[in-house]
């Protein structure tokens, strides 16, 4: 966030969730990393493989990095990110990880990974806004699950979807790589 302006940011998020997600019929949730960014969740029923949820999240980045190319890059490395977002899609690698929501980071001021919802994005300031030492107010001042209806919803991939990202076919994986 460091590098861009606040409002390109947070117009830049804001039309990509929207641009791409809820286009395609999907509902997504956003959370601060607890360090430098955002993190966009998209809850998935397991339909598809790991290679197809890890392809699918690719076809979004690269949509979104084409689409709005000053805003967004879907390639890593400083030299691709230069005042854009990097959509991490990488973080889709069997043995990859992110930090749980709720979860603070070890790291200097410990930062916490905080649920928040699309409409507040205009007012987080960072990744690591929230911290051990101003956890509680942040939750003390919720008046709405920012991730209403999240362990409810059930959602998936569909033929449509990869369609209208450019997807052709699917990957063949074996059924222990799928899980």
């Amino acid at each position: 966030m460091k590098a861009l302006d606040r409002l390109d940011i947070n117009n830049g998020w804001l039309d990509g969730e929207a641009l791409v997600l809820d286009d395609r019929g999907l509902t997504s949730f956003c959370k601060t990393s607890g360090g430098k960014g955002l993190h966009v969740i998209v809850l998935l029923a397991k339909q598809a493989s790991w290679d197809e949820m890890k392809d699918f999240s690719k076809a979004v980045a690269q949509h979104m990095a084409s689409t709005l190319p000053k805003l967004f890059s879907a390639k890593m490395g400083m030299q691709n990110c230069k005042d854009k977002i990097f959509i991490d899609y990488l973080r889709n690698n069997r043995g990859s990880s992110t930090v749980a929501a709720f979860s603070l980071r070890v790291r200097p001021g410990l930062g916490a990974s905080m649920p928040i919802a699309w409409g507040e994005l205009e007012d987080t300031k960072s990744g690591n806004q929230w911290t051990i030492d101003n956890v509680r107010e942040r939750m003390d001042a919720l008046r709405d699950d920012p991730w209403k209806g999240y362990a409810k919803l059930r959602q998936r991939l569909t033929a449509e979807m990869k369609k209208r990202l450019g997807m052709t076919g699917s990957r063949k994986t074996n059924k222990a790589e799928s899980e």
